[in-house]
This record gives structure tokens, sequence and C-alpha cells, in this order.
């Protein structure tokens, strides 16, 4: 929706144009999705033109320049969209080839991370005001709770009396239906007491476990056997959900209703999804006082001060995370805790479920006959062929055009030209060698 815009903001800045007039006029389109149309732009850009990646890097980062300086519209979107760009920039501009470049970069980034922190110590210290002003209302709604509940056994004490006093039984009255009705609202606005809060950085195990074999509907079911637990009142899920390989649960999170919170993070730093994980669970002690349950999914020892908190409040915590991969301390603050089977490891075990294996890899292998044809029937790529064969590097880059995400490595080949001989096999494609140079023909 925004690439566009995007590339209108680069090539203003590319041509050393002031942008920023143009930024006020699209203030509306400054928003999360930018940030991610960012990252997609320049992928897109490296992968196509390769040979000018890093004049386009650097672009790219003259503009993180400008829009972290940028006085209107949301500070905080404009630090989100300038660390996209830094963060961007730094997969092709690298310590080894470009030091002063990538020291400079990096020192940008950094500073944006300290500007995103403090505009976050803001929002908690607000929140801890709105806090203490919202403990003082529900004190008021428990005082007015107290007296309408006393009126209402004062009032069914007065037609006790009424209905003693009458004395043909056709004249009684029958106010059951009243009082069930009553009692069922009750029930019903008692009965969603549990939220479900999901690390999904720990839940995946990061970049080391790409087999996500974990089933969210066993944790789910895993934390409601507990009898304390009546209906989910919510779920919500924490990640950078702009990273390509979350793109495998997504199904997952949508069928069980698991609400996915945006988060943009750094690896090297504090995970800006913990910290927004428990600013909302704090702010949900106040915003829904029904909730007596909270169920955390992660093993990470930092959520032990967020279960003293909860304690605090009188309210009830579940830990759920890997057997193998729990801090210590952990387990001992939460009143009750479900422990994970421990991930697959790359090397090693099955997936449990085969048959979405089968069907995965079925789709898999589809993608990738699909840039076959396409290479195949298609210009200037099917005279090449015909001719002197395509270089490796050039097919590669088709490659990562057509399939998002495309990575040989996490299909288990060491090497581009291992991948190619797997798709090629049963098709008249062929790797030839011309002088020091692979080329598919």
């Amino acid at each position: 929706m925004h690439q566009d815009l995007i590339l209108h903001f680069l090539k203003s800045t590319s041509q050393n144009q002031d942008i920023y007039p143009l930024l006020i006029e699209n203030l509306d389109k400054l928003d999360n999705s930018f940030a991610v149309g960012l990252r997609e732009v320049a992928n897109r850009q490296f992968a196509r033109e390769p040979a000018n990646a890093i004049n386009i890097a650097r672009v790219i980062v003259k503009f993180s320049n400008l829009i972290q300086k940028f006085e209107q519209g949301n500070p905080a979107i404009n630090l989100e969209v300038a660390i996209a760009g830094y963060e961007s920039a730094l997969t092709v501009i690298n310590r080894d080839n470009f030091p002063q470049g990538w020291a400079s970069i990096l020192q940008a980034l950094v500073t944006a991370y300290h500007q995103r922190q403090d505009i976050l110590s803001q929002t908690i210290e607000e929140l801890e005001k709105n806090t203490t002003q919202n403990q003082f209302k529900i004190n008021d709604l428990t005082q007015q709770f107290e007296q309408e509940k006393k009126q209402s056994y004062d009032l069914k004490t007065q037609l006790k009396k009424v209905i003693d006093l009458q004395k043909e039984p056709t004249q009684k009255i029958d106010f059951q239906p009243i009082f069930s009705a009553i009692r069922e609202t009750q029930s019903a606005s008692q009965s969603f007491n549990t939220v479900i809060l999901y690390d999904i950085e720990n839940l995946t195990q990061g970049s080391s476990n790409p087999k996500f074999n974990f089933s969210f509907k066993d944790i789910i079911q895993d934390i409601k056997r507990y009898n304390l637990v009546n209906k989910i009142a919510g779920q919500y899920a924490y990640a950078d959900w702009s990273d390509n390989r979350l793109r495998r649960i997504k199904p997952s999170i949508q069928k069980f209703g698991i609400e996915p919170m945006q988060i943009f993070g750094f690896n090297h730093h504090k995970n800006a999804a913990d910290i927004q994980l428990v600013i909302d669970a704090i702010e949900l002690i106040h915003s829904k006082p029904t909730l007596e349950v909270f169920a955390i999914v992660s093993g990470d020892g930092g959520f032990s001060c967020l279960a003293k908190k909860l304690h605090e409040h009188g309210k009830i915590v579940i830990g759920c995370a890997y057997d193998n991969h729990t801090n210590k301390l952990l387990p001992a603050l939460c009143d009750y805790f479900v422990r994970l089977p421990d991930p697959i490891q790359p090397n090693g075990g099955k997936l449990n479920n085969s048959t979405s294996k089968v069907e995965t890899q079925q789709f898999i292998n589809h993608q990738h006959q699909e840039v076959l044809n396409y290479l195949r029937n298609n210009e200037p790529y099917q005279s090449s062929l015909r001719k002197d064969g395509m270089a490796f590097p050039a097919v590669h880059n088709i490659f990562l055009e057509k399939i998002s995400g495309f990575d040989y490595k996490e299909l288990g080949f060491s090497k581009f030209k291992l991948f190619l001989n797997s798709i090629i096999k049963d098709t008249e494609f062929q790797i030839a060698k011309s002088g020091s140079n692979l080329q598919l023909s």
C-alpha cells in the first residue's frame, strides 16, 4: 500500500530535495505499516539491483536520518521507520567491507533505540498515574456494588414478607425468574476470568529453531485443565510479525483467536516484545478487574518480576514454557506451571504432524517449479538459457524475487548448486561450467 510513496520519498532523498514538506503532506500515511513497507521495499530493491545495493542502502540511511529528526506526526512511529531503515541498510553495509559506514549506521540505530526507550519510559509513567486514578475508580465502584448488594438483599426480604402475607395462593407472585436472570447475568460477567500472553520469540526459540513443532491448541488445553480457569477473555501474541519465519504460525493464531501484537525489536538489546507484554499485563489488571488468571507462555526469567506484581494485586499466575529452556526462578514464582516438550533441533527428531509436513514440502516444491517455468517461458531468460546459459547469481536473484523469504539453506542445502541439482531432476535444465563459473542452461 505504501510502496509507491516510499519509492517517492527515497527518490527525493537521493536528489537532495527537502522531503519535510512531502512528509507533512502525508502524515496520515506514516503509521506502523509504513515501517514494515520500508523493510519490504529495501529487501526487494537489494535483490533486484545487487550491484547498486550499497548506494540504495546509503539513500535509505539518509532518509532514516531525516525522519528521525522530523518533529511532526507521531514521534514513536517516526522512530520505528528510522529503525527499519537502519536495520535494512545493515544487511548490505557490513562491518568487514564498510567499517566506517557500518559504525556510523550502528551509532544512529543505537541513538534511535535510546529515543524510543525514553518514549516508552514516559508511557510507563503515564500508565502508573492512570493506574492510581483507576484504582480510585475501582474503589468507588466496589462501594457502589456493596450498596446495591445491600439494597438487593433488603428488597428480597421485603418481597418475602409480602408473599407470606398473601392469603390466596392464586395471588402469589413468582419472582424466581427475575432472581435467576440476575444470577445468570452476574455469572456470565465473572466467567471470562483468564488472559493468555504469548512471548513468541521465546516460544519459537528465535532463529535457532526453524521447526515450530509446538501446538497452540495443546497449550490452550493444558491451561484450561486447571479448575480455576473458566473462560478465556483474551489471547495476545507479542512478536515482530514482519519476520518471514513467523508466517508459518500465522494461520494458527487466526484459528484460535489469538491477537498478534506487532512489536519491532532489536536482538542486541532488551526484547521490546517482553517490555510491551509487561506493560499490557499491568494495564489489564486495572482496565479489566474481572481477570483473575494470567497465563504467561514464556520461560524468560525476566517475567519473574511480573509474576510478583500480579500476586501483589491478588492475581493467579500460570507459567508455560519448554522443560529445559525455562529460567529456574520462574516456575517457583508461578502458582501453576505447564511444561512443554522441548523443541526439536534441526539435526534430530521428527515433527509430530507428518501429514502437515508432507503438504508443506509439496507446496515448496511447487513454488520451485513455478520459478523454473517462469525462466523457461519469459524473455530475456528464455534466450539466455538456450544460448550461453544463466549465471548462478542471476538465477538466485530470480528465486529471491519470486519466493518471499527464500533461503536454500533452510531447505537443508549447503550450496545453491546442490539445491538446483535437486529441483531440475527429470527436466530439460542442466548445470554447465563456463570457465570458473557455473551456469544454468
